[in-house]
């Protein structure tokens, strides 16, 4: 179980590591959409099938990100963490997954040994990542956050809307947003009795 330290420490990718396995993405004109109670029903049946697809190499699957909150605006994108054994190990999951349309896109291996398929219809990221890894904990702890504080889910929404102008990748929206994450994740690290 990774310790305190490890769970709250805001960890980043090295910078001289290239991520991607095809090529970096193309500009998206990045949208956020009312919350969707389609959501939580498309992620059981995306989980179902990477549980089927993967059998016991699927440690565990959750929903994550801002579409598994209930009444969040956000991307219609469904954020799915993955834990096995080893992500490093890709000949276990990739190939079941890219029966199912995944694509293998970011290997990140100085960031948790992270990795990302995404699937384009529904769209999907799915995050690969070890057990006990900090980045799941984080996520989740960030997830049931803001499902139990209604101040914060509106924090988030508005930082997430004021991110959207300035366009780029995915990853520069990801960033104008950041700081607004990291005041979240310090008030809910806080209360945790984290820091």
């Amino acid at each position: 179980m990774p310790t305190n330290e490890e769970i709250t420490r805001h960890h980043d990718p090295d910078p001289s590591e290239n991520p991607w396995v095809t090529g970096p993405p193309a500009p998206v004109t990045v949208s956020i959409v009312p919350y969707d109670p389609e959501w939580p029903r498309r992620y059981q049946a995306l989980s179902a099938e990477i549980r089927t697809a993967l059998g016991d190499a699927a440690l565990g699957v959750e929903h994550v990100g801002s579409t598994s909150v209930v009444g969040l605006a956000a991307k219609d994108v469904i954020d799915i963490d993955l834990t096995v054994a080893d992500p490093r190990d890709e000949d276990v999951y990739v190939p079941p997954l890219e029966r199912l349309g995944y694509v293998l896109t970011v290997r990140e291996p100085s960031f948790h040994e992270h990795r990302c398929l995404r699937l384009a219809a529904p769209h999907v990221n799915l995050h690969v990542f070890g057990p006990d890894c900090p980045e799941t904990i984080r996520h989740r702890m960030f997830r049931d956050w803001l499902r139990a504080h209604d101040e914060d889910r509106a924090f988030y929404e508005d930082a997430k809307r004021a991110a959207v102008p300035g366009g780029g990748h995915v990853m520069d929206y990801n960033a104008r947003k950041q700081k607004a994450i990291h005041e979240i994740y310090d008030r809910l690290f806080r209360a945790a009795g984290m820091m």
